[in-house]
């Protein structure tokens, strides 16, 4: 299932940034994973936590930082940082800036 229709988007059109927040928008979701668009305001943060699957960021413009396990990566735009399932990490907006954020499941193995 997708969230938008089967067509070519600018991601300007997509997303705006709102003062003192952050905003996402799903562009895809299926059961292998899912694409979001996300536009953090100056300051703004996603606090420290963990995922059970992998994640890949890009960073569309502006500059944000990255923390994973304890190591901060600054990001600007076209920058990627994968950040590993498991491993806890932290996203803060250095700049206004926006994301796409790739998120890979992994296939559900069969029980024995």
């Amino acid at each position: 299932m997708t969230a938008l229709e089967t067509k070519s988007s600018n991601t300007a059109d997509l997303i705006q940034y709102q003062t003192g927040s952050v905003v996402s928008r799903i562009i895809m979701k299926n059961a292998s994973g899912s694409v979001t668009l996300f536009a953090f305001d100056e300051g703004q943060e996603l606090s420290e936590h963990t995922a059970p699957f992998e994640a890949l960021a890009h960073v569309l413009d502006g500059e944000a930082e990255i923390v994973i396990s304890g190591m901060p990566h600054r990001l600007g735009p076209g920058d990627l940082m994968v950040m590993p399932a498991n491993e806890p990490h932290a996203v803060k907006a250095v700049k206004q800036f926006t994301m796409l954020l790739t998120m890979i499941k992994e296939p559900q193995q069969p029980k024995a």
